[in-house]
Parts: structure tokens; C-alpha cells; sequence
């Protein structure tokens, strides 16, 4: 019997279910061992439809300003929220060293934009990034902070929305499929 061939879902799902952090990883981990009786309840680790878009949104925030640690930030910021824990930890990859720079530089011209100053981007954001980025980002100052902050305001928003709406049609294919065979 062929197998069909696999989608980009099939795959994404595969890629997910081998990077996404364990209950068991979480408890390892030194960072969140003080707060792991608050990390590892069993709320925080099913997928609802309010928990999921939480995690989402809370995923983004901590993988976009926060560079060092993101996962554990997501892990940690989830819980008063009641965020789904996984979808947290794994929505921060969505910052890595290639799409890090990217939204750095971004972020820079928003906020230069927005606060209307004629100074030009840092020439060499990439190889400082890789050496000096903690005096890049000090030296790029307040249009790089609102810029980031808003960026983070939007993907946040989006992230949400979307993972709301892509929910809900789920649910909704669910019930159909359910329907048909009855």
C-alpha cells in the first residue's frame, strides 16, 4: 500500500512534535526549576482554543525582544497568563540568526521613521551583531526601541488573530467531517 506524500503541514507538524519542549525538558531545565510546580500544571500544557492564541501572542513577544533566553522568558510570562506552554516556547523561533538582523533593520527604520530623524542606519549591523550587538543596540537607541516595540505590538496581534481564526476553522473541518460520516 503507497503512503501519500507528505504536505507542508505533515511536515511542519513533524518538525514541531521533534523541536517542541517536553514536560520533561522543562523540568531539567535549571532556569525554570524554582517555578516548575507553576510550569509543568496540566492547564498550561493543553491546547484550547483560548490557551493556543495566548501562546502564540506571548511566544512572539518574548522571541522578538527578548535575544538571550526567549524560550524560558515564553515559559515563564505564559504562566500568569495561562498561555499554552509549548506553543510559547516554540512560537519564539520565529526569531533566529537569520531573521534576527533582519527585524533588527526593520525595526530601526519604523522607529526612525516614526520619531522623523535623518540619521542613517548603522552601516554594519550584520558583523557588529555577531561581536558588539549589545553596543549596536545601545548606540541605535530610541528609534530601535520603538521600532521593536512595535513590530512586537503587530506580530503579537497578528499572531493571535490568526492562531484564533486558524483555530476555529479546525474545529469547524471537524465538524463537518463528523457530520459527513454521521
Amino acid at each position: 500500500m503507497a503512503s501519500r506524500p507528505l504536505t507542508t503541514w505533515d511536515r511542519f507538524a513533524a518538525w514541531s512534535r521533534r523541536n517542541l519542549p517536553t514536560r520533561e525538558s522543562m523540568e531539567k531545565s535549571r532556569v525554570l526549576r524554582p517555578v516548575a510546580h507553576r510550569v509543568l500544571a496540566p492547564e498550561l500544557w493543553r491546547f484550547t482554543r483560548r490557551s493556543v492564541p495566548r501562546g502564540v501572542a506571548l511566544g512572539m513577544v518574548a522571541g522578538i525582544l527578548f535575544p538571550v533566553g526567549q524560550i524560558a522568558i515564553a515559559a515563564l510570562i505564559a504562566l500568569p497568563f495561562r498561555a499554552n506552554v509549548p506553543v510559547a516556547a516554540l512560537t519564539t523561533f520565529i526569531t533566529n540568526p537569520l531573521t534576527t538582523p533582519f527585524i533588527l533593520f526593520a525595526a530601526y527604520q519604523i522607529g526612525a521613521w516614526l520619531l522623523r530623524t535623518n540619521a542613517p542606519a548603522v552601516a554594519e549591523p550584520v558583523a557588529e551583531a555577531a561581536t558588539g550587538w549589545l553596543q549596536w543596540l545601545w548606540n541605535a537607541g530610541s528609534p530601535l526601541v520603538l521600532g521593536l516595540l512595535l513590530i512586537t505590538t503587530v506580530c503579537a496581534l497578528l499572531g493571535y488573530g490568526l492562531a484564533a481564526l486558524g483555530w476555529r476553522l479546525w474545529i469547524a473541518r471537524k465538524w463537518r467531517a463528523r457530520h459527513q460520516r454521521d
